[in-house]
């Protein structure tokens, strides 16, 4: 019982294990809340910039690090010397799918032996990594076991699903309710407890249950988002604008949600949480037709995109091959510095492997930097009407709001919008500008 008392009257240490677009702010939600929190992130230069008082996410203002800091009750390890010392450890680690698209839990299981030669009795880890029903129990926490504690009596387990939205100035953690799935009642009341102080906890009966909503979540917008894709290209053959469409069905006041077409998905959860229940539903024997073929139709995406810049470039007698292209956004979406699973990799391949010389222009990200999957070794363009004027082709792949649109269609030869940057009311295309 001592725990749920320290976490009740916030004198429970805590310590946020990796500080990503997840890990940093829960991190400043539980130090402004007045907690005791270690952060841990193995990459040093995170480590050193956070000490200084610095951000290293676009959307998170060093004022924010420079307050909590000063209160006293912070600190950044780079490595996990100390890692026994918390009360409660919060997993914020990256899951990634495999060349296979298989889940793959190595910055979890990896953490965890590394956990296992601290873990003390009492300690709580909580999971908030995105992954397969049964994760926490039938991964995480046997190989906290191998420390010779057992799961539920001597330290204790839990999973919170991150619902983070980078850069939503609507929703952040203190308006969006937490998930909270424990397998006894004392795990549960204890990592409720924890998250009550920075948002609205919602209990659910288990880990899996947890797990399995943060699924649904996303493979309910994965599913949304494909059905719209699809229309799209359907809707293209037949000269009829989506973007119209979609704006005429959403006036509907019941019934109806607007869902958006793209060049491809991205960030880290819609493109992956879909495939890892599939994973996880062979093992029961279960097909998982819609979700699949959801998928099929997201990941073809590119593939669509880059058949359309030749479309353009052929009305123009140009081919892909030689042609010079120019990005406009590499993020995965608007106004963020995000590139997890960002399409504009995706297309820059595809475009390269057909001889196309391409370069980009995001204002939020100045290198590209190195991906699980793409090394490319470019920076980002000046936008001048000089370098516009320079390019066969410009694809419009992330429409952030800091970008002068008009400003490029005036120089630039032909445009290709993926994001509906121009809307020309209803016309599939106007001038120099393509819809894909």
């Amino acid at each position: 019982m001592e725990l749920k008392k320290l976490i009740e009257n916030k004198s429970a240490h805590l310590g946020v294990i990796g500080l990503g677009y997840v890990g940093l702010p829960l991190l400043i939600e539980f130090a402004k809340a007045g907690f005791r929190v270690t952060g841990y992130d193995i990459d040093q230069v995170k480590v050193d910039l956070l000490k200084a008082g610095k951000s290293y996410i676009r959307h998170i203002k060093s004022d924010h690090i420079v307050e909590i800091n000063r209160t006293g009750r912070v600190d950044y390890q780079s490595d996990f010397t100390d890692s026994g010392k918390p009360d409660v450890l919060i997993l914020a680690l990256p899951t990634p799918l495999n060349k296979h698209r298989e889940p793959d839990l190595s910055y979890i299981l990896d953490t965890a032996h590394i956990l296992k030669t601290r873990l003390r009795k009492g300690q709580m880890v909580i999971l908030e990594s995105s992954t397969w029903p049964g994760t926490t129990a039938e991964a995480l926490a046997p190989v906290l076991e191998e420390s010779g504690l057992k799961s539920g009596s001597d330290f204790y387990t839990a999973f919170s699903p991150e619902r983070e939205d980078p850069n939503n100035p609507d929703f952040t953690i203190n308006n969006i309710p937490k998930i909270v799935g424990a397998d006894t009642p004392f795990e549960q009341e204890c990592a409720a407890a924890l998250y009550n102080h920075i948002t609205q906890a919602v209990p659910v009966s288990s880990t899996r249950s947890a797990e399995s909503a943060k699924l649904l979540e996303n493979i309910f917008r994965s599913i949304n988002i494909a059905l719209v894709n699809e229309m799209k290209m359907i809707l293209d053959r037949m000269g009829i604008d989506v973007w119209e469409v979609i704006e005429a069905a959403a006036t509907k006041p019941f019934g109806f949600m607007p869902f958006y077409p793209g060049p491809g998905l991205g960030g880290h959860c819609i493109p992956i949480d879909p495939f890892y229940l599939t994973w996880k539903a062979r093992e029961f024997e279960m097909p998982t037709r819609f979700i699949e073929l959801a998928g099929e139709i997201n990941s073809d995406m590119p593939y669509w995109v880059v058949s359309k810049i030749a479309d353009a470039l052929n009305d123009v007698q140009k081919s892909c091959n030689g042609a010079k292209a120019l990005l406009v956004g590499a993020a995965y979406k608007k106004n963020v510095d995000d590139m997890r699973e960002t399409p504009a990799l995706k297309l820059m391949e595809l475009l390269e492997d057909k001889g196309a010389k391409v370069d980009y222009y995001d204002p939020f990200i100045p290198n590209l930097p190195v991906m699980r999957k793409y090394e490319f070794e470019k920076k980002s363009i000046d936008l001048t009407a000089e370098n516009l004027k320079s390019y066969d082709v410009v694809v419009i792949v992330t429409a952030h709001d800091d970008v002068d649109y008009d400003f490029i269609k005036q120089y630039a030869k032909i445009i290709v919008d993926t994001r509906n940057a121009y809307k020309l009311n209803g016309r599939l295309g106007e001038g120099n500008v393509f819809k894909a």
